[in-house]
């Protein structure tokens, strides 16, 4: 009889893990992006969480469900810290005296133009929103997470889930009301959600 995934998972089976990036990679990815709005550091944030979610292995519960709202909650975790390391980042670079010329890029970021501008849109309604709050619209919106569920993934009582999500929604409802272009998030919906280019790997 084949051993449980949480077990095999926590036992450092790197065949089983291997298959949990191939399954939950992409989700991980979207998660990411949602809450960063840049795709390469949504696609530094995947390599961080798998890296971070193996090193916690052993944390794993032998049982329960499926591992994915762990591994978000991983990914959320890793945004946070990417966020700060980017905010030092740049005050460090700001120091610096200015460099030479840039080259023209305008033929590599041309595809990205639409979805850019769409993105954009989109964010100057969820900067309304505390981080907290946001976190908690991704995975229960976004990644259809159930209370509970997000509050594993967040670590935090469903309750506190609950209250946060109620009041995403009534600032984005506000934002709507005041006219900001929350129209947006309704045409990536219906057009390209999964603006996740550059990931490949395997579905929810």
């Amino acid at each position: 009889m084949e051993r449980p995934l949480r077990v095999r998972i926590r036992d450092g089976d790197e065949d089983a893990f291997a298959g949990l990036f191939d399954r939950y990679a992409r989700s991980v990815y979207n998660h990411a992006f949602r809450l960063t709005g840049n795709w390469s550091m949504a696609e530094d944030v995947v390599s961080l969480t798998f890296l971070e979610a193996w090193r916690l292995r052993g944390r794993v519960n032998a049982e329960g469900g499926s591992l994915r709202p762990w591994l978000l909650g991983v990914a959320t975790n890793m945004v946070r810290n990417t966020r700060r390391a980017a905010a030092r980042h740049a005050a460090a670079m700001s120091r610096l005296p200015p460099g030479g010329a840039v080259g023209d890029f305008a033929d590599e970021i041309a595809s990205r133009i639409d979805d850019t501008e769409l993105l954009a849109a989109v964010r100057l309604a969820l900067d309304t929103l505390r981080r907290n709050e946001r976190e908690v619209l991704a995975l229960c919106v976004w990644e259809g997470l159930d209370y509970t569920a997000a509050g594993e993934a967040l670590g935090i009582p469903t309750g506190t889930v609950r209250s946060r999500l109620s009041r995403a929604r009534r600032k984005l409802a506000a934002a709507a009301e005041r006219g900001e272009p929350l129209r947006a998030a309704g045409q990536m919906k219906e057009g390209r959600t999964d603006a996740a280019l550059p990931m490949q790997e395997g579905n929810r």
